[in-house]
């Protein structure tokens, strides 16, 4: 009899022996059998990358990358049986290859197309009212708190990711400008949308994620960010739908 841990060890490895004692229903010798289950088990997990990391595919090509995820495949197996989760160790495996050291900005590429996933996969949230948040009074409207939409997803950078990501994935864009960016990802429809950030904006969604009211969190970002334009940041987080409705007492200052 085939222990489980011997199956398990070599599926993921096409050098290593067919596992002892492995057979088939009817008694025979599953040698051959196991080769085929082997070989399809690779085959999926990296078409699953293929599909999780589409920027990431673009840049390098699709032969370079196909040769790439066999190696990711065999060095961290599936933890999880959803395979929308695979993957998530990808970002730190490529920034330790030294074949793509000159591809400095590739494991935020694949943080940003982890993040594309996740905002796909998140849970639905009831809307948030921007109607009811603009009747409020000024003074009202600066200590109200917000609730990050679970689909909403922040990456900051020290590279021009939001123009690298446009230069790869929308026609015609233009070459990247070399400065970092932030993003954030929502998801107002269906799927997924990145946008670029302004300065001080990313640093801003974070003090609201951790409850700090409209003006702490503005004071907060332009004591580190002069330049911080909280006008374009309510702009493009309220088109995007970065927020969901408050739930309990954080709507009382709706009232």
């Amino acid at each position: 009899m085939t222990r489980q841990s011997d199956f398990r060890a070599g599926l993921l490895d096409p050098s290593a022996a067919v596992p002892d004692g492995l057979e088939g229903a009817d008694g025979t010798a599953a040698g051959k059998r196991y080769d085929v289950y082997r070989n399809n088990v690779t085959h999926s997990l990296i078409a699953a990358l293929q599909t999780a990391f589409p920027l990431v595919r673009k840049i390098l090509g699709g032969q370079s990358f196909d040769s790439l995820a066999p190696l990711y495949v065999r060095a961290h197996p599936p933890t999880s049986p959803l395979m929308m989760h695979y993957g998530g160790m990808f970002p730190d495996f490529i920034k330790q290859l030294p074949q793509l050291d000159k591809f400095g900005y590739l494991p935020d590429c694949a943080r940003l197309d982890l993040a594309m996933r996740a905002s796909y996969h998140a849970a639905d949230a009831p809307a948030f009212d921007l109607g009811a948040f603009q009747q409020l009074p000024q003074e009202a409207m600066m200590a109200q708190t917000f609730t990050i939409a679970p689909a909403t997803r922040i990456l900051t950078s020290s590279w021009p990711l939001f123009d690298i990501w446009r230069f790869n994935m929308v026609k015609d864009a233009p070459k990247p400008a070399m400065q970092p960016q932030d993003v954030m990802i929502t998801r107002p429809d269906f799927d997924p949308e990145p946008k670029l950030l302004p300065p001080g904006a990313a640093d801003w969604l974070g003090h609201l994620d951790r409850g700090k009211t409209l003006s702490e969190a503005t004071d907060a970002t332009s004591a580190a960010t002069p330049e911080f334009d909280l006008a374009a940041a309510l702009t493009i987080a309220f088109t995007s739908s970065a927020f969901c409705a408050n739930e309990g007492p954080a709507d009382a200052t709706t009232s």
